[in-house]
């Protein structure tokens, strides 16, 4: 993942889009609960990278979302608002205070934890851009919290299965 360029994200953000939308969004857990892994372009992008173009590759892949699933936009700002906090995130999850981040060398908990943090804040804007009601407020929420573990469950295993903590 080191010797990407914009050909290669732009061939990961197809694909992710592809997967998402015609395998992931046809599974219902429990009849509503649709497990996220787009995300994982975000999370797992080289942090040395132009941070303009990671922020503006972010908003391509949630527009494709957003194209095909109709949601007018809902996506691609969650997206690039998880993409433009990263960073923070990623600090305050693994309490590092070095302007050298690397997924090598963390553990494990603080790798999960920026993971978990991750997906839940985009879960919680996507869900509460879309669906919010101050009547709904606990029933969104217990969704978001659900949508992100199933989520977490996907990431974890794409994470395993191409080595993401030994690679970036």
């Amino acid at each position: 993942m080191v010797s990407r360029n914009v050909v290669s994200d732009l061939v990961l953000i197809a694909l992710l889009t592809a997967f998402q939308i015609f395998i992931l969004n046809r599974i219902a857990l429990f009849g509503q609960y649709i497990p996220v892994l787009y995300p994982v372009f975000v999370m797992f992008y080289p942090f040395f990278r132009n941070r303009f173009h990671f922020l503006a590759l972010s908003f391509i892949l949630g527009l494709c979302v957003d194209a095909f699933l109709g949601t007018w936009g809902i996506n691609a700002f969650a997206t690039t608002v998880v993409a433009y906090f990263r960073t923070i995130i990623f600090r305050t999850s693994t309490d590092t205070t070095t302007d050298f981040f690397s997924f090598q060398s963390i553990q494990w908990t603080q790798f999960i934890f920026f993971v978990v943090t991750s997906i839940f804040i985009h879960q919680a804007l996507v869900q509460y851009i879309e669906f919010f009601k101050f009547d709904r407020f606990f029933e969104i929420l217990f969704n978001v919290i659900v949508t992100s573990i199933i989520s977490f469950i996907f990431i974890l295993a794409y994470a395993l299965a191409f080595k993401i903590k030994q690679k970036v």
